[in-house]
């Protein structure tokens, strides 16, 4: 991009985030720092994490290194690495020789003494420590959660998406750019299970009475979803025949829930079965399928989904949609696992951009009820969901300050997603185009624009304005109609510009589709027909007929 050019995009950005978040919200340079690709980031490309750390549940604290294997792009001698407060890091070196670097809020920035020639890899270790952030209300707010059982036994967990993995190790935090593998080795207390990311290596018994499991996750995983849990955890599992061949499914619970996980972990080759039908593959074969409890609802961690519900169905009990159907299915196995799919193997690089992972996730719920009980159930639970719609803010964020868009990202997304598989009108067409985009963008970081382009494609039509009306605006568009004796006129208000979304109606109870756009169009019908729209449309509609 034209460097005089982006100078002018960067302040029209964010004025418009502030006329969007409110007139007096302003991003802070820390908010910069976290969700831009800085020079300092720029030059670097991930290649490797060994992330080695010492849990201490006595003090609440996390002592460890990192060490960064990288790919230089170019040549560059001074690199950000993200660690927020309170955690510290301690010692950096290359090569074995001491680095200098300075601290600037929740940013490091190391200077390099070793030449950085471009295509050659190199070696970073960054030695850490202290008491991370303890999560307020997991897994909404981020941090660690240091609990107890049942029996009294530590149970430790983590979680940090939106606030960043930097809460509790030194990573390159942003999530455009993910290493291509990863080796974390925990430590923990004698007793205790160490569950993290990928497939389990080794378990070595220390000479001071602590354990140190070191897994291994073969392909890309972005920052966030690099998870611990450490509890009094007891382990069983089953094979699952998919479309990849065999999945290793492997569950770890605590000890007084064995029981009850054996019978609703039933749910899972379930999920399986719809999900792969409708997204293709899970993208993990390599790394595994586990479902670990925590003592919070759940989370999306890659290969090591996390599961707090109760073991019941619903979402802590209760329907999303207020339909019932939300009570035959496990919301967070298949909307977590979902994430596995979108979110996981397809990420997006800028956290505005998360409608991607969420509205998948949402909408994953639907098509397991598709898969599961037909497609009027699919129907009645996305429309259900529409009550928890809010119109707040646009759904697609400010970009470069590290800040989601709307909640609605997850029904308004759905539903959003439902109404595009009435446009393109065709299920299997529909299906085709989910399964193309895992395939299409499988392991990779990408944009809106990215998605969008790949939907338009596969639909064969240019679903721009479609995505403005629904992803950057907070209005529902209006089918407005009015019979003038035998003519039927209508047209879209409400909406953005070039907004043309064909749309199912009945007339007398006779289906078509019309195609509005903001002018006035018109076709031939009965002077007392009954008009009706389809309500698997999100929209609105009005009769502006003039009666006698």
């Amino acid at each position: 991009m034209n460097k005089s050019k982006y100078a002018i995009l960067i302040p029209v950005l964010f004025f418009l985030s502030s006329v969007i978040y409110g007139q007096n919200f302003k991003f802070t340079h820390q908010d910069t720092l976290r969700g831009t690709i800085t020079k300092e980031r720029a030059w670097w490309d991930l290649s490797y994490y060994h992330l080695d750390v010492k849990v201490n549940p006595l003090d609440s604290s996390l002592k460890g290194r990192n060490t960064i294997i990288y790919k230089v792009l170019y040549e560059g001698k001074l690199m950000q690495v993200d660690l927020q407060e309170p955690m510290d890091i301690s010692n950096v070196s290359q090569d074995g020789k001491p680095l200098t670097f300075y601290r600037d809020g929740n940013a490091y920035f190391i200077s390099l003494t070793k030449t950085q020639t471009s295509g050659s890899y190199n070696e970073i270790a960054i030695d850490f420590e202290g008491k991370p952030t303890v999560s307020v209300k997991p897994p909404w707010s981020g941090g660690l959660s240091w609990k107890r059982d049942a029996n009294q036994n530590p149970l430790i967990v983590t979680t940090c998406q939106g606030d960043g993995a930097s809460l509790w190790w030194p990573c390159k935090d942003h999530q455009y750019d993910e290493p291509d593998s990863m080796l974390i080795s925990v430590t923990v207390p004698q007793g205790l299970t160490d569950v993290s990311n990928g497939r389990l290596r080794s378990r070595v018994n220390n000479s001071d009475h602590t354990t140190t499991f070191t897994w291994f996750v073969s392909k890309p995983i972005n920052n966030y979803c690099v998870n611990l849990n450490i509890a009094d955890y007891v382990q069983f599992g089953e094979t699952y025949k998919g479309e990849n061949g065999l999945l290793d499914c492997d569950y770890y619970v605590l000890p007084h829930n064995l029981e009850k996980a054996k019978l609703q972990f039933n749910e899972v080759t379930r999920m399986l079965d719809a999900l792969e039908f409708w997204f293709g593959p899970y993208p993990f074969y390599d790394d595994s399928y586990k479902l670990v409890e925590v003592p919070y609802p759940g989370m999306e961690h890659q290969s090591s989904v996390t599961y707090g519900n109760g073991y019941e169905n619903g979402y802590v009990k209760t329907d999303e949609s207020n339909t019932g159907w939300g009570l035959k299915f496990d919301f967070i196995i298949v909307h977590e696992s979902a994430h596995e799919w979108f979110g996981n193997s397809i990420t997006t690089k800028d956290i505005a951009d998360m409608w991607v992972h969420e509205a998948f996730g949402a909408y994953s719920e639907s098509l397991f009820l598709n898969y599961h009980f037909g497609k009027q159930a699919c129907s009645e639970y996305v429309i259900g969901t529409r009550a928890k719609i809010r119109n707040d803010r646009p759904i697609i964020g400010p970009y470069n300050v590290n800040t989601e868009g709307s909640h609605d990202m997850y029904y308004k997304g759905a539903n959003m997603l439902h109404t595009l598989r009435q446009v393109v009108g065709d299920d299997e067409k529909f299906r085709q185009m989910i399964r193309g985009l895992s395939k299409e963008f499988y392991h990779q970081t990408v944009t809106t624009d990215q998605i969008e382009g790949f939907m338009s494609m596969a639909c064969s039509k240019e679903l721009k304005p479609f995505f403005n009306q629904y992803l950057r605006d907070v209005r529902i568009p209006v089918f407005e109609y009015k019979l003038e004796k035998d003519i039927l006129n209508f047209r879209w208000n409400n909406c953005v510009e070039g907004f043309d979304m064909p749309l199912k109606i009945s007339v007398n109870n006779a289906t078509l589709f019309v195609y509005p756009t903001k002018e006035w169009k018109q076709i031939p019908t009965d002077k007392n027909a009954t008009i009706g729209t389809d309500n698997n449309f999100y929209i609105q509609s009005k009769n502006l007929s003039v009666t006698g």
